[in-house]
């Protein structure tokens, strides 16, 4: 706390550029989420911890290694509120999530393949292999957009958390850092109906995107952000999910203000 309000006098007096203060504010989150959690973590963990490491070397910042410790943070506390879960489990998945994501690809799904790369990673640890196969799901069913559901608190609780790290600030500057990534347009004024026909697997709001580079954030909340809170399973999760929601409603209402002002000056200049 001490250190973000000091963050907050700096931007006061230095005037920093919201978007500019919102990514260093991330920088010193996730320093000093990483750094506490790493020193909590045991032996066990700290050997996962390396090998996810290694594994995401070169991803991109929106599924590095401060996303897996941002999700780790946010099972942790969604647990407390939960009864009967299996907190080896839940670490040791969250840890794990993303561990195959910088092979991801249109023909490679990342959960599918990172659920058979934890296996054997496991196993080597010599996890007991009905641990394994609760692992396995819940890496499986975290993603949004999969065809496989969670069943288990374990695997609700890791699903609910990776989406939380969508929304509000943080989900800003990751659906920012992907646009830049995909070639994609800050802001897409089309038809959603056309566009989810057109660009999403299946035409429907969860499928799987077709080409990204069409894709845009706007289009992203539209498509998935919005209905996050109807795909969330923990009461403290769909309790964040409400004010971070808002918050990226109000930068995208903003952001099309903005734009809509911006287009009528050059209009009028030209």
């Amino acid at each position: 706390m001490f250190i973000i309000v000091n963050l907050v006098t700096i931007k006061d007096i230095y005037g920093l550029a919201s978007i500019d203060f919102l990514m260093l504010t991330m920088k010193v989150k996730n320093y000093i989420f990483f750094n506490i959690l790493t020193i909590a973590m045991s032996e066990k963990y700290q050997k996962l911890l390396e090998i996810v490491k290694r594994e995401l070397k070169g991803a991109s910042p929106a599924h590095d290694i401060s996303h897996v410790m941002r999700v780790y943070d946010l099972c942790l506390l969604l647990a407390k509120y939960e009864k009967n879960v299996d907190l080896d489990v839940l670490k040791t998945a969250a840890l794990l999530h993303d561990i195959a994501r910088v092979k991801e690809s249109q023909n490679i799904d990342h959960t599918v393949l990172g659920a058979e790369v934890s296996e054997k990673i496991l196993r080597e640890l010599g996890y007991p292999e009905e641990k394994i196969r609760h692992i396995k799901h819940c890496i499986i069913a975290h993603r949004f957009r999969g065809a496989v559901k969670p069943r288990t608190i374990e695997a609700k609780i890791l699903s609910d958390a990776d989406k939380l790290d969508v929304l509000g600030a943080i989900g800003i500057a990751r659906s920012y850092i992907l646009a830049g990534e995909y070639g994609q347009k800050i802001y897409v004024d089309t038809p959603i109906d056309k566009y989810i026909k057109e660009n999403l697997v299946g035409g429907k709001h969860d499928g799987r995107i077709k080409d990204l580079s069409k894709h845009a954030p706007n289009i992203e909340f539209e498509t998935k952000f919005k209905h996050i809170p109807k795909k969330l399973y923990t009461r403290k999760a769909k309790e964040i999910a409400k004010e971070r929601l808002n918050s990226y409603v109000s930068f995208l209402k903003g952001l099309k203000r903005k734009l809509k002002v911006n287009y009528k000056v050059i209009v009028l200049y030209i």
